[in-house]
């Protein structure tokens, strides 16, 4: 009865390891992932942050780690401290998130690129060009070595 549940299509879903992890409670982690014959894309959606906001680093058995983590504003902190200023509503804020990606064993770790334009964290991971196939040519047989 246990090998119905747990049988060889639930086992990679229960113990392999997974493809993508996200660790965020908001809708800013959304993520495109898109793969071509050169490379793989990532497209993150990361409103509000910039460069200095964002850090993309590989982990440990090539997983790709996202995080982001938003400076404070000056201008909120300036407003609580003057006398009269009530906030009445504030959802504006840069969120923070974290964000894990296993990436496939084809690709250059040393070659990832990583950018932020228009709220949107672009992350390029190229891959490895594939070995060429060894084309068929006959071999000449001799009756000596």
């Amino acid at each position: 009865m246990a090998e119905f549940f747990f049988g060889s299509p639930f086992r990679r879903l229960l113990h392999g390891r997974p493809f993508a992890i996200d660790w965020s409670s908001s809708s800013a982690a959304a993520m495109d992932w898109v793969e071509n014959p050169t490379s793989h894309v990532l497209r993150i959606n990361v409103p509000g942050l910039g460069k200095d906001d964002v850090k993309v680093q590989v982990e440990e058995g090539n997983v790709l780690t996202i995080r982001a983590a938003p400076r404070k504003e000056k201008g909120k902190e300036e407003d609580e401290k003057e006398e009269g200023v009530v906030w009445h509503v504030a959802e504006r804020g840069k969120p923070e998130f974290a964000r894990a990606v296993a990436l496939p064993e084809n690709v250059r770790v040393d070659g990832i690129k990583a950018g932020v334009e228009n709220g949107v964290l672009t992350v390029v991971v190229p891959k490895e060009p594939a070995p060429a196939r060894p084309r068929p040519r006959p071999i000449a047989v001799s009756s000596k070595l």
